[in-house]
C-alpha cells in the first residue's frame, strides 16, 4: 500500500513507520522536520500541518495515518486536503474522549466529552485534551465520511522511545540501586498498550481498509498496579525493596497522583477502563508485560543518565523518604 503518515518520527508514528516498512508498504512522511529528519529511507514532505498542506495537493495515497492531531481547526485542514486523495483516513485519537459519568468498561459507543462552552484558546490542557480530540474525530468523519474514517483510541501508550517517561518512571525506580517510594495502591486497575502492539493493530486495520471506531488498550487480562510493580521487580534488576507509604502521608506532603506518581488515578481509576472486545475480535494482540518491561528498560538504559520528564525528582523523593516514619525508624535502628 501507499501510505501517508502525518508525523511518523517520534513515538507512535515512528513505530507505525517501522511496522509498515517491515510489511513492505511504500511510505511518505509529512512532518515539520524538527525531529527525526532522515530517520527512515522514505519520501519526506516538509511543512506545518497548520497552514502548509499545499505540499499534499495533487498526490494520492491508499490511506493516511494521522498520529499527531490535537486541535480540530488544524485537523480539518489535513482532512480537507486529503479527503479526495486517500481511500481511508486513520486518526489516532485517545480513550480520553470518553465522558467519565457512564458505566465502565466503556465501549466504543460510549458518550464522549463536550465543552460546556466554546474554549477561549487552543491550548492543550488536562481539561481540554479529551474534548478537543473528540472534535478532531468529528472533523475527520464529517469531512471524509464515516465509510472512509478509521478512529483508533489508545489509552496510555508505553514502550521504547516513550517521550512522556510515565511508564518508564517505574522501570527506572525498580531498576535502580537507590531506595524509592511506592504508594500503597496495589489494587488500582490499570490499562495501557505497548506502542508496538498499537502500531501493528492500527496497520492491520488500515491494510484491511476497515472503518469505524476501536478502543486499543491492554493488557489482555485485568491488571493492577500491583501486578505491574511485581513484574517490574522480576524484570528490572533492582536489589532494594521499595518503601511503601500510605496515602495520608502523600496527601499531607502534597504528592499528586499522576503528576508526581505516574499511573496513579485515585478513586476514579475504574471509571477510566474501556472495553477492548471489539479490537480483540478484529485481531489485536497484546505481548506479554515482561517483554514490554525488558525492552523498555533496555531502551531507557541506552539513553544514559537522563532527567525523567515524569514523576518525583530523586531529590524530592529523598526528602519525602526522610520524613516517612518507617524510614526514620529503620535508619535509627541502624545507627
Amino acid at each position: 500500500m501507499r501510505l501517508l503518515v502525518i508525523g511518523g518520527t517520534k513515538f507512535v508514528g515512528r513505530h507505525l513507520v517501522e511496522c509498515a516498512l517491515a510489511h513492505g508498504h511504500e511510505i511518505t512522511l509529512f512532518h515539520r522536520g524538527h525531529t527525526g529528519k532522515g530517520l527512515f529511507d522514505v519520501e519526506e514532505l516538509f511543512g506545518d500541518r497548520d497552514g502548509e498542506t499545499d505540499v499534499l495537493m495533487g498526490r494520492e495515497w491508499d490511506a493516511v495515518i494521522d498520529t499527531c492531531g490535537y486541535v480540530p481547526r488544524v485537523v480539518e485542514q489535513s482532512a480537507d486536503a486529503l479527503s479526495d486523495a486517500v481511500g481511508l483516513y486513520c486518526f489516532v485519537s485517545t480513550i480520553s474522549v470518553y465522558a467519565e459519568d457512564q458505566p465502565a468498561p466503556i465501549p466504543e459507543t460510549g458518550r464522549v466529552m463536550r465543552f460546556e462552552k466554546p474554549p477561549e484558546s487552543e491550548a492543550i490542557t488536562g481539561e481540554s485534551y479529551g474534548p478537543f480530540k473528540a472534535l478532531c474525530e468529528e472533523a475527520v468523519s464529517g469531512i471524509c465520511g464515516e465509510s472512509k474514517t478509521l478512529i483508533v483510541r489508545p489509552g496510555l501508550i508505553v514502550g521504547p522511545h516513550d517521550p512522556s517517561d510515565r511508564f518508564t518512571y517505574w522501570i527506572d525506580r525498580f531498576g535502580s540501586e537507590k531506595a524509592f517510594l511506592l504508594p500503597d495502591r496495589r489494587t488500582q486497575p490499570i490499562q495501557f498498550i505497548d506502542v508496538r502492539d498499537l502500531a501493528a493493530f492500527t496497520l492491520r486495520l488500515v491494510e484491511q481498509r476497515t472503518s469505524g471506531v476501536f478502543n486499543a488498550v491492554g493488557p489482555a487480562k485485568p491488571t493492577t498496579l500491583g501486578d505491574l510493580w511485581d513484574a517490574c521487580q522480576r524484570n528490572c534488576g533492582g536489589r532494594l525493596e521499595p518503601i511503601v507509604v500510605r496515602d495520608e502521608f502523600l496527601d499531607a506532603n502534597g504528592v499528586q497522583d499522576w503528576v508526581d506518581l505516574p499511573l496513579l488515578l485515585g478513586e476514579d481509576a475504574k471509571k477510566h477502563l474501556v472495553d477492548i472486545a471489539k479490537a480483540i475480535g478484529k485481531g489485536m494482540t497484546i505481548r506479554p508485560l515482561d517483554e514490554t518491561l525488558r525492552d523498555t528498560l533496555e531502551w531507557h538504559r541506552s539513553r544514559g543518565s537522563v532527567d525523567l520528564k515524569a514523576g518525583l525528582s530523586r531529590e524530592r523523593e529523598a526528602e519525602l523518604l526522610k520524613e516517612w516514619p518507617g524510614w526514620k525508624a529503620a535508619n535509627a535502628a541502624k545507627s
